[in-house]
């Protein structure tokens, strides 16, 4: 009995022993700032195309303007020097430039250039693979050419490409 007792803590000790020998717990993933987590939404893990094409659409105060933009893209860079690159742009936006985010909230940015849109503060709201742009171009800044044809509040409803 007192050998069968013996054996039976032996194997306990040996048992809580193993166990707590164990591998250190992995190094938790530290949180994203809210910065990071905007800039993921806009460029994934460091470049993502938006495009109207395959389902997306475009308002102009409230009226369909998709046709005008039916081939946009809008690519958008991350990294030190966040960039991005238009085609298809109907001289709204220019072609390539810098973005930056406009405020401290994350949820707005301004891209630079020289076409209407540079400048304004874009709002977006990513939702999956869908992405919303929500800006205003002012009629004295609207203007092309003498003519007020880009004014209004716009509303970029783009798809991930």
């Amino acid at each position: 009995m007192k050998k069968a007792l013996l054996s039976w803590a032996s194997f306990a000790f040996f048992t809580l022993f193993l166990m707590s020998c164990g591998g250190d717990d992995p190094t938790p993933t530290p949180q994203q700032t809210p910065e990071e987590k905007a800039i993921e939404a806009l460029t994934g893990t460091g470049s993502l195309t938006w495009t109207v094409a395959g389902g997306g659409s475009v308002t102009r105060s409230g009226s369909t303007v998709t046709d005008l933009y039916s081939s946009f893209e809008l690519k958008l860079n991350s990294g030190s020097t966040k960039t991005y690159t238009t085609t298809n742009n109907n001289d709204l936006y220019d072609s390539s430039g810098n973005w930056v985010f406009a405020g401290s909230n994350f949820d707005k940015f301004t891209l630079t250039g020289s076409q209407p849109a540079a400048g304004r503060e874009i709002s977006f709201t990513r939702t999956g693979d869908n992405l919303r742009l929500e800006f205003n171009i002012p009629a004295p800044g609207g203007r092309l050419n003498g003519t007020q044809v880009v004014a209004g509040s716009y509303v970029f409803n783009l798809i991930k490409k």
